[in-house]
């Protein structure tokens, strides 16, 4: 199996290719799943931001955009 460019598995020639394809499709195999880190990452942004009041969430953002329009 070769690798993609994100580093998932996926067939090297015309036929796997075709065959995963097919299981993607009748639900016998998922596409895309996410890794540890994305959904670990997504869990501490939504914590992080019930944590946060809206002044302190209108601070970080203001520091934001200063910094990417600076």
């Amino acid at each position: 199996m070769a690798k993609g460019p994100d580093g998932q598995r996926r067939p090297a020639d015309a036929i796997g290719a075709t065959v995963m394809v097919a299981k993607i499709a009748t639900g016998e195999m998922e596409d895309n799943k996410k890794s540890g880190r994305v959904r670990s990452g997504q869990a501490g942004a939504k914590a992080r931001a019930q944590k946060l009041t809206g002044q302190e969430r209108r601070e970080i953002a203001k520091k934001a955009a200063a910094k990417r329009w600076a």
